[in-house]
């Protein structure tokens, strides 16, 4: 379907049969003569550590891994690998050796219980499914002719079962004939059904050091946004009590102070109200995309045994949302007095997909170029495209609709026509620094569970922590909103209004350092070769930060709405 084949997770039917409950010994699957170029092909795979994955009954297939420091806990991977490097036998030379020999292991479990009244199930039940490959240089009597069906093998057989051999490798370096064979046990076990993934969530033992971090980065945080909120409310209960204060009313006009720019402080931004608006829009679609996508995983709907589930709920429920971003915008747009609302929503419903659909477009290009199979089909395009313009774009405007139908908000304090000159501001509140600034908290809240959601993307492991996850997004909103209300308190105080744009920057900065992140996660943990995988990466990697951007910057903008909002609407004015 359209989410796989997003991902390009393509399901191909294989050459190995397997009957349920029906054991199998060194089956031959085919005799293969690779060439040069095919048998370069493996080298490079071997190389690359490339990894096969299979599905049974929708379980992946798995090998298992054990730790020399704790070999009572196994854990298990996902896939298995091509082949193999490893000094040969005789002259101690580096070779790759083709894993050509696979024991296919699968797991069942059954209700023996006497009375079919008390049986939980009827049949049988798959719960497990791992491999152990082999890699072995078949030999066979080559007097008769070769029959996949008829001619026994002497390296393994229904009598003599497959085993690794140092001096039997199959070597892969040079063209040559190679036999692929498989083996397949059944072994009842008492794993329920609802817990057959549990092995593959279990993870490495080293998960514990990670735990470790995670808390000790949110305890960090946590710490810090509560210093930054103590220090705000007694700053500011101090300056309201002197603003309202008859006796030091007639000082207060003569000091500086946030105060001073009552009059200039809800005046809209000259630079580009409208694509102001349309960021902030789009932002809370993304936003409230990601709160119900987490809410529908905490509760267990988007379980990683349902491939594409999570990219299927993620494109439903953004386009879903749209009508929360034509409402936001619009009463934004309303609120700086903006007319041209027609202009305001079409750009709301299609600026930020349109660039997401041309970075994927040309990323589909380049797949197509290269002649993989990963390229995403046409109809997996029209059908975005109907989802785009069939759901989304009316949403929008019914969500614009009744933003506009509003009455506009009314602010706290009157905006005088003639705007305030701003006086020079410290060289520590320059606009480069504070919205660099801004986004360093925000960052360090994400940065560690960051690694694990990068590992899951472009590693093939799989992610299931969502609930720690929901905390480390709370923690986030909460960081992006106390530091963007400092900086616009220090702001205010230096009698510069202008907060608007800064209020969003300085929040979604956080999303360049993800995007810096990416370039150091490329070069330290990754090892892709070629113009094409590596403009995949970053295209992908660029549209998760402009939406990660858009999504925290709205979190500043709301923020900070909010406290200018409350601080001014708590002072007397004449």
């Amino acid at each position: 379907h359209a989410p796989c084949a997003i991902i390009v997770d393509r399901i191909e039917n294989s050459l190995y049969k397997l009957e349920m409950k029906i054991p199998q010994a060194c089956e031959i699957v085919c005799k293969k003569s690779y060439n040069k170029a095919q048998t370069a092909q493996f080298v490079e795979a071997i190389d690359q550590e490339y990894r096969a994955h299979w599905i049974v009954d929708n379980l992946p297939v798995s090998t298992v891994v054990v730790n020399e420091l704790t070999p009572d806990e196994p854990y298990y991977t996902r896939g298995f690998p091509v082949g193999f490097k490893a000094r040969a036998f005789e002259t101690g030379k580096e070779m790759h050796f083709l894993y050509n020999h696979l024991r296919i292991i699968i797991s069942y479990n059954e209700d023996h219980n006497p009375d079919p009244a008390k049986r939980k199930f009827e049949g049988t039940r798959i719960v497990g499914f791992r491999v152990e490959p082999f890699s072995i240089t078949h030999s066979w009597d080559e007097a008769l002719p070769f029959d996949k069906d008829e001619t026994t093998l002497g390296t393994c057989n229904e009598m003599a079962q497959a085993v690794n051999d140092p001096a039997n490798y199959m070597s892969i370096d040079q063209p040559t004939d190679v036999v692929h064979t498989f083996d397949i046990a059944w072994e009842e076990v008492g794993t329920e059904w609802s817990h057959r993934w549990d092995v593959y969530l279990r993870g490495n033992p080293d998960d514990k050091i990670h735990w470790f971090s995670i808390t000790n980065s949110t305890m960090i945080v946590v710490f810090l946004t509560v210093m930054v909120a103590m220090i705000l409310v007694r700053t500011l209960n101090s300056d309201i009590a002197q603003y309202n204060d008859a006796a030091t009313a007639e000082e207060a006009k003569e000091e500086s102070g946030w105060k001073l720019v009552h009059t200039d402080v809800f005046r809209p931004p000259s630079d580009s109200p409208m694509l102001y608006s349309v960021m902030v829009g789009t932002g809370v679609q993304l936003a409230m995309m990601a709160v119900a996508a987490l809410g529908f995983a905490l509760l267990g709907f988007l379980s990683p045994a349902n491939r594409g589930s999570l990219l299927t709920a993620l494109l439903l429920l953004y386009v879903f949302m749209g009508a929360f971003a034509g409402f936001f915008s619009s009463r934004i747009f309303k609120l700086f007095r903006g007319e041209d609302w027609m202009r305001n929503t079409i750009l709301t419903a299609f600026l930020f997909p349109s660039l997401v659909a041309t970075i994927f477009f040309i990323l589909d290009m380049c797949l197509l170029f290269e002649g993989s199979s990963g390229a995403v089909p046409f109809s997996t395009f029209f059908t975005l495209i109907v989802l785009w313009f069939g759901v989304s774009t009316p949403l929008v405007f019914v969500g614009s609709y009744f933003g506009y139908k509003k009455e506009a908000y009314k602010p706290p304090v009157r905006v005088n026509l003639i705007p305030r000159p701003i006086p020079a501001q410290p060289w520590y509140m320059h606009p480069a620094l504070t919205v660099l600034f801004g986004g360093i908290l925000p960052f360090g809240a994400v940065s560690v569970e960051l690694f694990f959601i990068m590992s899951a993307l472009w590693l093939h492991q799989v992610y299931y922590i969502f609930g720690f996850l929901f905390l480390v997004m709370a923690i986030l909103v909460a960081t992006c909103a106390e530091t963007t209300i400092l900086m616009c308190y220090f702001q205010l105080c230096n009698e510069d209004y202008r907060w608007w744009w800064r209020s969003l920057l300085s929040s979604g900065s956080c999303a360049g350092y993800i995007f810096l992140y990416s370039i150091w996660y490329f070069m330290t943990e990754l090892d892709i070769n070629g113009l094409v995988p590596a403009m995949l990466y970053f295209g992908y990697m660029l549209i998760i930060s402009i939406s990660f951007f858009l999504l925290t910057a709205s979190v500043g903008f709301f923020s900070c709405f909010w406290f200018v909002d409350k601080i001014y609407g708590s002072i007397k004015v004449d």
